[in-house]
């Protein structure tokens, strides 16, 4: 049987590949594409959405997807601990699977993964990330996720130090890191986690020099994953299991 697939957002870069992804998958269909100016009804009839929209509608479709118990998978930037913290009552009450991926590249997965193994052994920490000029959000959800992730791994030790963050060229703090987000032509993505402690400095960089061919692994990964969980999930490292859960 196909699995009916309605893709929100689906003519943004993020969504065109996913497009092409679910095109060349078997056993998914692409049922329709919802544009800005589609009506969350669309949504009806659909056996997994797949959210590649922007944040301010990303919540829309989350709560429509429970409502209906569609499981969703989710490729919108944007969504914090904080905010999925919200939707966690309303899907253990609807048990409707719903997956979180900020980053689809596993790439970035095993630097979010890296970078949450060494906090704990490292007191100091800032993350410079780089995207397009086009991109809207900042933070990006890439480095939310990995700040989180790595304060969590530093619950025992406590948490990083971050002097003059009262600054405001010292960056946005997230989970007590400062997170430092630069916009300019030329790049697709590019993160940086900075550790830094007695005498030495790690630095893990991951770099995204083709987007359709860094994410095309990842969502063929979380696609099924998606379609088959009851549970609500968060990161990629979380489907393809890199040893780090949050």
């Amino acid at each position: 049987m196909t699995t009916q697939v309605a893709l929100v957002g689906g003519t943004g870069k993020l969504g065109r590949i996913i497009h092409g992804v679910i095109d060349d998958l078997d056993g998914f269909e692409v049922r329709n594409v919802l544009g800005s100016a589609s009506g969350l009804g669309e949504l009806d009839g659909a056996d997994l959405i797949v959210d590649a929209s922007t944040p301010a509608v990303s919540v829309e479709v989350v709560r429509v997807a429970l409502e209906r118990g569609i499981n969703i998978l989710i490729g919108t930037s944007g969504w914090s601990q904080e905010r999925i913290s919200l939707v966690r009552p309303l899907q253990a009450s609807a048990g409707t699977g719903v997956v979180f991926i900020p980053n689809f590249s596993i790439g970035s997965a095993l630097g979010t993964a890296l970078a949450a193994t060494a906090a704990r052994f490292f007191p100091f920490a800032e993350i410079v990330e780089t995207h397009r000029d086009t991109k809207i959000d900042s933070p990006s959800g890439t480095a939310v996720r990995t700040a989180e992730l790595m304060a969590d791994a530093r619950e025992a030790e406590g948490p990083f130090h971050a002097p003059h963050v009262d600054q405001r060229a010292r960056g946005q703090q997230v989970s007590g890191i400062p997170v430092h987000s630069l916009r300019r032509p030329g790049v697709i993505a590019r993160q940086e986690a900075i550790l830094s402690g007695a005498g030495e400095t790690l630095t893990i960089v991951h770099d995204t020099v083709d987007s359709a061919a860094a994410y095309a692994p990842g969502i063929r990964l979380a696609l099924p994953f998606a379609r088959d969980t009851h549970e609500l999930v968060v990161g990629l490292e979380n489907v393809i299991d890199l040893g780090v859960r949050s």
